[in-house]
């Protein structure tokens, strides 16, 4: 017998996890492990099985196969009752919080017992919510409507609840999706204080850069197989996107293979005051992309609603092929020969509910079905189109926008606006949230786009991205431009000029 401390059993083992939803087989045969004190990531394209193991372990599906054993006893599927009293959370993207209760409430909702005719020690709720609060770094008042708080501040209300409840498993599904770097730091403090308390994380993620600051393993699922578990310290980027996506993806940055031509967009002093943008100046180029880089809310998204007539400009100049245009509206700016693709997807791209084609039509309804002629062919014959042209993975052009991954839901989003024959295509986070797979894909249809003559102005918090896309890089602080750099210019000077250290330089 081997002398030392035997080693402690796994918070959490799936052996053999198999789930079918009709003819798809979603998870084959899975074997998962979580140790206390280990954050463990979970990786894999969408539609990998990720989303579905996880609602196996939280208790929203029943596995079809396969043991789950939590806590020394075996189970062959959980209830969220029962997930939840074995000491098992989830952090989801969108806290699931009442937004027009305060924060203590929720808290109290969440951890309190008893019947709805209870009485409500309203002095013992505060003392445990300002306790919680504070053991999660969170500098929230108790009283405050959930529905003021941000993201971060919600998520780590989330993670509050969890730690009042005792979780001792607690899932984090894409936690920085919609945080700055700060906030971000702040979230991983929080994951590495679990960590140090012995609370098992699962960890789940795009940004590889996010797995290797924080996991101690990677498990990573591939059509709904585990392709192997490893630790971390074993891999590179390389090695773990090869593992996702089954090839390597040599050129995730595609090169330009083409110089930029005539200018089509002309900028000049613009301003907007309700949007906070001030003193624009720059140029795109046809066949050009122009990245668009700076920290969260430098003003990037601002100006994209700005070209596009969401908030409209009210000072300085705008010039479409050197000719001066007003863009009062977001149908202007459409008729002007402006697209633009939003940043959030689910609120502003693809209608869920909607079919595929009825999603990539929308922007040209009235082309489509001049003086209200039905002319449903035409519609399902320029959607075919799309689907073949950006190899959008769907059913058909009748399936609708909520079955589709996070990919080609962009990839819909995205033909919504190229129907419109577009002079300037704006693009605002292209691959947020999508996976390494699918981002490859995106790049090569906007450099092909850049190729065919299109003006491209690409927005994306992703600094690398920017970096590897950009044929030249404008650099947003507080509402203004503050460089214009060349492609191929190094991360450092970005930042620098983010931060507002080389305020200036090359801004023209």
């Amino acid at each position: 017998m081997i002398s030392g401390h035997p080693t402690p059993p796994p918070l959490l083992t799936l052996r053999g996890a198999t789930k079918n939803f009709g003819g798809v087989r979603a998870l084959r045969g899975v074997d998962f492990e979580l140790q206390a004190g280990e954050v463990h990531a979970l990786l894999g394209e969408n539609g990998a099985g990720k989303s579905t193991l996880i609602k196996i372990i939280t208790g929203a599906h029943q596995p079809d196969t396969g043991e789950i054993i939590v806590a020394g006893h075996s189970h062959h599927g959980l209830t969220p009752t029962l997930a939840q009293q074995l000491g098992i959370a989830c952090i989801y993207q969108q806290p699931a919080l009442f937004p027009d209760l305060t924060v203590e409430e929720n808290i109290g909702l969440r951890l309190e017992t008893g019947g709805p005719g209870r009485r409500i020690d309203w002095r013992a709720r505060r003392i445990r919510a300002i306790e919680l609060l504070r053991r999660v770094g969170a500098v929230i008042r108790p009283d405050a409507e959930v529905k003021t708080l941000s993201m971060p501040e919600q998520q780590l209300v989330e993670i509050a609840c969890a730690i009042g409840a005792g979780a001792r498993i607690v899932v984090m599904d894409e936690p920085t999706a919609s945080l700055t770097h700060r906030e971000q730091e702040q979230l991983f403090s929080v994951v590495r204080e679990l960590r140090a308390n012995g609370v098992g994380v699962i960890y789940i993620s795009h940004r590889l850069e996010e797995i290797f600051a924080l996991a101690n393993r990677v498990t990573v699922l591939r059509d709904g197989a585990s392709v192997g578990t490893h630790a971390v310290s074993s891999m590179n980027e390389s090695s773990l996107i090869k593992l996702m996506v089954g090839r390597e993806v040599a050129q995730l940055y595609p090169p330009a293979e083409s110089l930029p031509g005539a200018t089509v967009l002309t900028l000049r002093n613009l301003g907007c005051t309700r949007s906070g943008v001030r003193r624009i100046n720059f140029e795109v180029h046809e066949g050009e992309i122009f990245g668009l880089a700076g920290l969260v809310g430098a003003g990037r998204t601002e100006l994209a609603r700005v070209l596009f007539g969401q908030t409209p400009a009210d000072a300085g100049e705008i010039a479409l092929n050197g000719q001066p245009i007003t863009v009062g509206s977001p149908g202007e700016a459409i008729t002007l020969g402006i697209a633009y693709v939003p940043e959030d997807r689910r609120r502003h791209g693809v209608i869920l509910e909607m079919p595929i084609a009825e999603n990539m039509t929308m922007a040209i309804h009235r082309r489509i079905f001049p003086a209200a002629w039905l002319r449903f062919g035409r519609e399902r014959t320029l959607a075919l189109d799309f689907i073949r042209d950006l190899a959008v993975k769907c059913a058909g052009p009748d399936a609708l926008g909520g079955s589709l991954s996070g990919g080609n839901q962009q990839k819909v989003s995205l033909a919504r606006w190229l129907a419109t024959k577009p002079k300037l295509l704006i693009l605002d986070e292209p691959t947020q949230g999508v996976d390494v797979g699918a981002k490859s894909e995106i790049h090569k249809i906007i450099r092909r786009l850049a190729k065919n003559g299109l003006a491209v102005i690409l927005i994306s918090s992703d600094l690398p991205e920017v970096l590897g896309m950009s044929d030249r890089i404008g650099v947003m602080r507080e509402g203004t431009l503050t460089a214009v750099l060349p492609g191929g210019t190094s991360a450092a000077v970005v930042m620098a000029a983010a931060l507002g250290q080389n305020e200036g330089r090359g801004a023209a």
